[in-house]
């Protein structure tokens, strides 16, 4: 038997999918695919697999197929599933939540910069995770069992925004597909450096772990195989002249694709540390302005970033449900401080 695992991809965090290709031997017996794949597949169990397929999640030949069919030689089984945490007790933990929407199958979260979204090394307490483990302590799945908050996509700790969780398996596969194959709408803003030429454009190029650096992403050639195909949309909201208040429209969702695509393009977000934006890169050398970017800087200690919307199908009623958010005190404050500073621009700078 062929089988393919594809990897769950450190380097994309944000899409928490684990994806398998299996060809089935030749000489297989009719079996029914959630068994054939529950002892192929690590770590799963048969509920697990049969919510994938319910989900749409399990395909045969490139069409989806339920729980029950039987499997056939030759046959080309491919899988999509959320990939779990890894084993790691997570502590319920009384942290305060913005919640923007809840219901029996997701809960539309607006993060806080600051608060990382999953318990891992180096950040055990005081995640988002955690705090979701508090909140959902009392509520109970139709079975009797726990609910748990499970992750269909990340947002960076210090990028402040909307971030979907599910609260059941069926709804995380669903909501796992549509992030999947891309049919949803992410759309975040962001201050970033210089002046763009044009009111809107397109960045296309592999987002991929820099081969120097683990810790930072970087762009390769679109076509090349390094790195993972990225697209990033952008159109220009406001222009300060020596930075830019754009909106990005992510049509896929890679580590840092936003951070990293505007550094390609000579555009990096405005104090954004890894990515070289937390320096003045625009303006001129009066000491005022110098201060006043000091200043900015103190106001907004971190990537100006923020997952401003988030729409997609919901899990069970099929209907389009969009969710939008505030910028944040600090970001606004700083665009409110640009305002200023271009309104009250001394001749000499112009």
């Amino acid at each position: 038997m062929q089988i393919e695992e594809l990897e769950p991809q450190e380097q994309q965090k944000d899409e928490l999918y684990e994806h398998y290709r299996f060809v089935v031997d030749p000489g297989t017996d009719l079996l029914r695919i959630d068994k054939y794949l529950f002892n192929l597949i690590r770590n799963t169990s048969r509920n697990k697999v049969q919510q994938a397929a319910k989900a749409g999640c399990i395909l045969v030949n490139g069409k989806p197929e339920k729980q029950n069919y039987k499997v056939h030689p030759n046959d080309v089984i491919t899988v999509l599933m959320p990939n779990p945490p890894r084993d790691t007790e997570i502590l319920p933990e009384d942290i305060p939540l913005n919640i923007v929407y809840e219901d029996d199958d997701l809960l539309i979260i607006n993060k806080e910069a600051g608060m990382v979204v999953h318990p891992a090394y180096g950040n055990y307490t005081g995640t988002l995770v955690n705090a979701l483990y508090y909140y959902l302590r009392d509520q109970q799945l139709p079975d009797g069992s726990p609910v748990k908050p499970l992750l269909v996509h990340r947002i960076d700790k210090n990028t402040s925004g909307l971030i979907a969780v599910a609260k059941n398996e069926l709804a995380q596969m669903r909501i796992a597909k549509v992030f999947f194959d891309h049919n949803l709408e992410r759309k975040y803003w962001a201050l970033a450096w210089g002046d763009f030429e044009e009111d809107s454009g397109t960045i296309v190029g592999n987002v991929g772990r820099h081969p120097k650096d683990r810790m930072v992403m970087t762009v390769f050639p679109e076509g090349s195989e390094q790195g993972k195909h990225a697209v990033t949309h952008w159109r220009v909201i406001e222009r300060f002249g020596y930075v830019t208040l754009v909106e990005c429209q992510l049509e896929t969702g890679r580590t840092h694709q936003i951070r990293v695509h505007m550094q390609h393009i000579g555009h990096p977000l405005f104090n954004d540390e890894a990515y070289g934006g937390d320096r003045i890169l625009k303006g001129t050398t009066f000491s005022k302005y110098q201060q006043f970017i000091r200043n900015c800087f103190a106001l907004m200690p971190r990537q100006a970033l923020h997952a401003k919307s988030i729409g997609f199908a919901h899990p069970t009623t099929g209907n389009f449900i969009r969710f939008e958010s505030e910028l944040p005190v600090d970001f606004q404050a700083v665009v409110d401080k640009w305002r200023g500073y271009v309104g009250n621009r001394p001749l000499e700078e112009e």
